[in-house]
């Protein structure tokens, strides 16, 4: 049976940011809980709820931005201390809002996560995690990557300290004081991590995490070792993870894992056995969920999810019915108890319609005076600019805390504008001069009234490489824009992965010069996403790549002095080839470049390309036949002398149209991959092939594999 769950919005603050919401423990055992939570103006805001109006027990004075909120006490103790991270500083309050603590952490950064458990403080800067207890510098460890949360498995059940940290590059890191114990690999970024049913499991041992595609999965965490225990993919292609709970809201005795995304969805998975959640129940908010918990909120007795969103909105989904079976009296009681809400809420809104009215006409008199100072209202976005692996396209995520009138989008190298389903802006396009201004991209999305949450997809071509610029427009007066740069990298589709295949045919690029470590890895973190960009301790570091579109792989190995790149795509090395020195020539410093051609790596990458060919012409073809076979069908009535073939395409008519419409350019784009591998592949021999390329593109045209790998080798 469905959980039979109902919207309440009970109050708003400031814009939050992830983890800054939780429920104090109740007194009773079904008695309501208080909300404390954390915005990014400094304030830290506590309340209950009374006949279903939000009353404040406490709320501190702004201040820096509250980054994270957790709540403490001592073990096996209820959890009622409130400890905030602001900046580089912990602040501890009563549950009565009474601060008792402010520490000020050794930290050069501002905290990104926190954990307590009993006297020991889990802190963690972008690399930098620190362990106090009692407010005592016990350990530190520096990340290869960025850290995004961090938790320790309760102390009481493994009896030890493992604290685990989230960490950009797909890993989790298992410490043992400030040593690495060992290293865990996801299939994505993390950005939670919460214990399984809210303790850790019966071994205390069990972790859920949740990445920033989307992905879900539980690892147990043993003293030597981590074992996978379950993984839920993401199919329904639904946004990334921020927030995780446990809690029993179908009232089977079972608890459930709450999850919040950054697409404002809300789930609900259940359990049919151990190792096998099931998605019982979802829910959609308009806005991303940076907080989520399970807990007795608006009413003795009545469970519910609590979620607060990035713009502050803390909403409810209660299992208190909204219509209640009874008497007349209690219907009329209940319609009474409205109507008094009504009234109030009437009263205020009339009350802000007469001080807006006012501060406008002060603000107008204020402008037109010989003293006026223009003042830019401020407002806060939320961007988030990532590679999907599954269709090779950046997501652009754009979430603003009031809503949006307009998004200007600009680019300087040439990219597609992928449809996306979500979106229901209304799309512009204006024609400009790439040559003077290399402007190559202009669009503009209006947006509906109250949209504050706006997704765009693009996907670039490798080797061309500059700019992404959205200028943000929200609906406030007066009128102000925001600009917001996205980097588009010289190797722009390939991803970072665990590990490649060595057994394919590998070109390498050799570089050797005069070059400090950091000035190399200055130079890779500009040709690729996904690379730290604080240089890596040690002398020598490996990272591992594969391009998104074509699934060809780059190995990059280099130390202080020299650097070697192999990669089975040929074009992928002569990209880095002509970027590495370009930035080497700017610095004035030498390089020897030597380079090891493999003439079997461009038959594979052919071979990889081909299929991907064959289905997009065959598509195209498919596309460009549905007009006539329509027309066909209408002057006949009848389409049963077709043969089966172009049955099927009119009856899959409306499938290929969508799947044509969402990749504009896709064939186009294979037969540029094809071309530069064939102009790369002899660049390097120091021929130059471009007249023999409209011969090139006739055989493509023919879709013939072996004609065209034949043409690769007698060229």
């Amino acid at each position: 049976m469905e959980p039979s769950l109902a919207r309440v919005d009970y109050l708003q603050v400031g814009v939050t940011a992830q983890k800054t919401m939780r429920l104090l423990p109740a007194s009773g055992k079904k008695a309501t809980q208080k909300v404390v939570v954390g915005d990014q103006d400094g304030v830290v805001t506590c309340f209950g709820i009374k006949k279903g109006e939000a009353v404040p027990v406490f709320k501190t004075l702004p201040g820096q931005k509250i980054s994270r909120l957790e709540l403490g006490g001592a073990l096996n103790t209820p959890q009622e201390k409130i400890f905030v991270a602001t900046g580089s500083e912990v602040r501890g309050f009563t549950k009565r809002g009474k601060q008792f603590l402010s520490f000020e952490t050794n930290l050069a950064e501002s905290i990104k996560a926190m954990y307590i458990s009993g006297a020991d403080l889990f802190l963690c800067a972008s690399y930098i995690y620190n362990h106090y207890c009692d407010c005592k510098d016990q350990h530190y460890f520096l990340s290869g990557d960025k850290i995004n949360d961090v938790l320790c498995l309760p102390v009481d059940k493994v009896n030890c300290i493992t604290p685990v940290l989230a960490c950009q590059d797909r890993i989790l890191r298992v410490l043992q004081g400030s040593d690495l114990l060992y290293e865990v690999e996801l299939p994505g970024p993390p950005t939670v991590l919460a214990l399984s049913n809210g303790n850790g499991g019966d071994s205390g041992e069990e972790v859920v995490y949740g990445t920033s595609d989307g992905k879900l999965g539980l690892i147990q965490i043993t003293g030597t070792r981590a074992t996978p225990r379950w993984e839920i993919g993401n199919e329904k292609k639904r946004g990334g993870i921020l927030c995780i709970d446990s809690f029993d809201i179908l009232g089977d005795g079972v608890k459930e894992l709450l999850v919040g995304r950054d697409d404002g969805m809300i789930e609900i998975y259940n359990f049919e056995s151990a190792d096998d959640p099931g998605l019982r129940h979802d829910y959609a908010l308009s806005e991303s969920i940076a907080s989520i918990q399970g807990g007795c909120v608006g009413k003795d007795g009545y469970d519910e999810i609590l979620a607060a969103t990035y713009s502050g909105w803390l909403t409810g989904l209660t299992t208190e019915p909204v219509h209640r079976e009874g008497g007349s009296g209690e219907e009329l009681k209940l319609s009474q108890e409205m109507q008094n809400k009504i009234s109030s809420l009437r009263n205020e809104l009339e009350q802000l319609q007469i001080k807006v009215l006012h501060e406008r006409e002060r603000y107008q008199q204020s402008s037109q005076s010989s003293t006026a100072v223009s003042s830019v209202p401020a407002f806060s976005v939320n961007d988030k600019f990532t590679l999907n692996r599954d269709d090779a396209s950046y997501s652009l995520i754009l979430e603003v805390q009031t809503a949006i009138d307009n998004v200007l989008v600009q680019s300087d190298v040439p990219l597609d504008l992928l449809d996306v389903d979500k979106n229901s802006a209304v799309v512009s396009f204006s024609s400009c001069d790439s040559e003077p201004n290399s402007n190559f991209l202009l669009a503009t999305y209006r947006c509906q009234a109250n949209t504050t949450r706006l997704e765009l997809k693009v996907r670039s071509i490798e080797g061309q490489y500059g700019t992404l610029q959205a200028y943000v427009t929200p609906r406030i007066q007066p009128k102000t824009c925001q600009v917001h740069q996205y980097q588009i990298k010289p190797l722009s589709l390939h991803q970072r992965t665990h590990s490649i295949d060595q057994d394919r045919p590998m070109n390498t690029l050799m570089l050797k010069g005069q070059f400090s470590f950091a000035e190399i890895h200055s130079w890779v973190v500009f040709c690729l996403p996904e690379v730290p960009e604080k240089t890596p301790a040690g002398e020598c570091i490996t990272f591992y790549f594969q391009n998104t579109f074509l699934g060809t792989q780059l190995e990059s190995t280099y130390r202080k002095g020299e650097g070697y790149f192999k990669s089975d795509n040929i074009s992928t090395i002569s990209i880095l080839k002509d970027v590495l020195s370009k930035e080497a020539t700017k610095r004035k410093i030498n390089l020897n470049i030597s380079y090891d051609v493999n003439e079997e790596s461009v038959r594979h990458t052919l071979k990889l390309i081909h299929p991907k060919l064959e289905y997009q012409q065959l598509l195209a073809k498919k596309v460009h036949l549905i007009d006539a076979l329509r027309e066909l069908q209408v002057h006949e009535g009848n389409v049963d002398f077709l043969l089966p073939k172009y049955r099927s395409i009119l009856e899959e008519a409306d499938q290929l149209l969508e799947e044509y419409k969402r990749q504009p350019a896709h064939l186009e784009r294979l037969y540029g991959m094809i071309t530069d591998l064939f102009i790369d592949k002899f660049k390097f021999k120091g021929t130059n092939v471009k007249t023999k390329v409209p011969l090139l593109l006739e055989i493509l045209d023919g879709c013939d594999q072996d004609g065209l790998i034949a043409f690769f080798d007698a060229a």
